[in-house]
């Protein structure tokens, strides 16, 4: 996601209790807890795939839509208990289930909320049906929620174009797909087998979605529309399933990957299109950079497209939301202040980074969204080194500590769909360059990183996994490191002291067991663990030398004190 945190929005309440606190002592509601946790409603069950079909009436700013939810019972509940099964689906108000079939019979349906409870008959759940599919269909209709400032608060989008023509989208981080569609939302659980989205638009304009284009038609239930099917194959984010509306014109080009030929295309507004031409030439080499440290791109069967949306970005997997103006920068700027941030077109690299991390590693709960935007956020400097050297890197990734706040812990409440800190992006970011200035061999990090994404390929995570796979991947142990900068809020502080040629150092500032490898980039000298206990180097150096031997990746803060 672009660069700014989300916006939390409160759900309608059913009554409020206190569950727990985030750092600013949030206080989190029933409809938090039905959101965030995996509960009872949800369980037991396991989405297979999802098959939409979205009609939005841009005049009025309504929808009619539907959902097919495919699903399968899980192994490790136990069906044939006394316990209470019914199924939860979100849709957030003001949309409203209309009718619910299940295997193709009316259902009941109870709403509380933000969700509703889909009353089945308890005889499906049998050890017998374990490895059945089933088959849910959800209608449902009215006005949704509408983006007041997309995409850092979530909903539809309602804009013209320069030419004062409909161009609608959605974008939902954060706010949750439920705000557009019926579905299970919570990130843990993506339908295994994709999804396909039918979007239902004036024939004037294109509809454009995920994955591959599969069919085109005219609609024989709304009059003057076409209807556009999109189809993913791989597993995909609740809030990544989007649609765009616009007039959209299309152009494609080949790129020779890691797994051989992938289409790339881009879908533009009609009068943009020569400007798109010359900005996403930057993709090739955007691709290249990712797969050398990252390996192939996850989504080879579905595709890589860039579509112009009326909003600054997201990272819709296989439909990358791109709204930078054809500019490099972030909107023209450099976040990092280097000037190395206007190299590049921020939104394409930064979004497109997330097919990687977010899209093909998923963490479990949004409260570990750290994986995601600082990994990605990595990713830029990566994509610098690749192409203007390490050094250039080193330059970019210092340059963005001026943007970390430091005022809450990377981990937000876990269970309550909490959103934690943006410091998630730039903080994150600087954690993994220490991690790599530690590791100091690029052939290391660069195997750990092509590990990370082979061994967890399309996989749902938790902070601790990836956490424990760097430890146990590079030998080392990250372990305070990850305790101070992820669930801690202070930096440490290296302090050291002169005496003669003497110098001793130690950390403050920090947890009592911090403890940190650390190069002083004496020639021909090992690497120290530093932590709170003063120790003395085992060389002699200068004040004026020591000074300027303290490498500037660490992510840490330091300073002289006197003995």
């Amino acid at each position: 996601m672009v660069l700014v945190k989300c916006c939390k929005y409160l759900f309608a309440i059913v009554f409020i209790f206190l569950i727990g606190f985030s750092v600013n002592a949030q206080i989190f509601t029933s409809q938090d807890t039905m959101r965030g946790t995996n509960g009872i409603g949800r369980n037991w069950w396991n989405v297979i795939r999802y098959d939409l079909k979205v009609y939005v009436d841009i005049t009025n700013k309504n929808m009619e839509a539907e959902n097919e939810i495919l699903f399968k019972l899980n192994k490790n509940i136990n069906h044939n208990s006394e316990q209470e099964f019914w199924m939860q689906i979100d849709l957030q108000n003001p949309l409203e289930i209309k009718r619910v079939l299940f295997e193709n019979n009316n259902v009941e349906f109870i709403r509380d909320g933000n969700y509703y409870k889909i009353l089945l008959n308890k005889n499906i759940f049998t050890e017998a049906n374990i490895d059945e599919i089933f088959k849910l269909r959800i209608l449902y209709s009215g006005k949704p929620k509408e983006a007041k400032n997309a995409p850092w608060d979530g909903g539809l989008i309602f804009k013209e174009d320069n030419l004062k023509r409909p161009f609608v989208s959605v974008a939902c981080q954060g706010l949750g797909a439920s705000a557009w569609y019926a579905c299970k939302d919570i990130q843990s659980d993506e339908p295994d087998s994709g999804a396909s989205i039918t979007i239902i638009c004036p024939d004037t304009l294109v509809g454009v979605g995920n994955g591959k284009l599969i069919s085109k038609q005219e609609s024989s239930n709304f009059k003057n529309c076409t209807e556009y099917k999109w189809q993913v194959s791989n597993p995909i984010n609740n809030y990544n399933l989007v649609f765009y509306i616009g007039k959209y014109v299309n152009f494609s080009e080949t790129y020779n990957g890691l797994q051989g030929k992938l289409n790339c295309n881009y879908y533009v507004l009609d009068y943009e299109l020569e400007k798109a031409k010359k900005q996403f030439t930057q993709t090739p080499k955007m691709l290249a950079a990712f797969e050398y440290w990252f390996g192939a791109y996850p989504f080879y069967n579905d595709d890589y497209k860039l579509v112009q949306a009326p909003h600054l970005g997201m990272e819709h997997q296989s439909a990358v939301a791109y709204g930078n103006k054809f500019e490099n920068g972030y909107m023209g700027r450099d976040l990092s202040g280097t000037g190395y941030g206007k190299n590049w077109d921020y939104i394409l690299i930064h979004e497109s980074g997330h097919e990687w991390w977010g899209n093909n590693i998923t963490t479990a709960d949004i409260a570990d969204m750290w994986i995601h935007e600082g990994f990605t956020c990595y990713s830029e400097a990566l994509f610098v080194d690749y192409n203007y050297g390490t050094n250039a890197a080193n330059t970019y990734v210092q340059g963005l500590r001026k943007n970390i706040e430091g005022k809450e812990k990377l981990v937000g409440t876990y269970g309550v769909n909490n959103d934690p800190t943006s410091d998630i992006y730039y903080k994150g970011a600087n954690i993994l360059h220490t991690i790599r200035t530690v590791i100091a061999n690029d052939s290391i990090f660069r195997a750990m990183l092509l590990g990370l994404q082979k061994d967890f390929k399309k996989s749902i995570v938790t902070s601790k996994q990836v956490e424990n796979y760097i430890c146990d991947f590079t030998k080392i142990n990250f372990k305070p490191l990850f305790e101070q900068y992820i669930y801690n809020v202070s930096i440490p502080n290296l302090n050291y002291t002169l005496q003669g040629k003497r110098v001793a150092v130690f950390f403050d500032n920090c947890n009592a067991n911090f403890e940190l490898p650390i190069n002083f980039n004496v020639k021909n000298k090992a690497t120290i663990l530093v932590n709170t206990t003063k120790q003395y180097l085992p060389y002699k150096i200068s004040k004026r030398a020591f000074k300027k031997l303290v490498n500037k990746n660490y992510y840490f803060t330091w300073q002289e004190i006197l003995l």
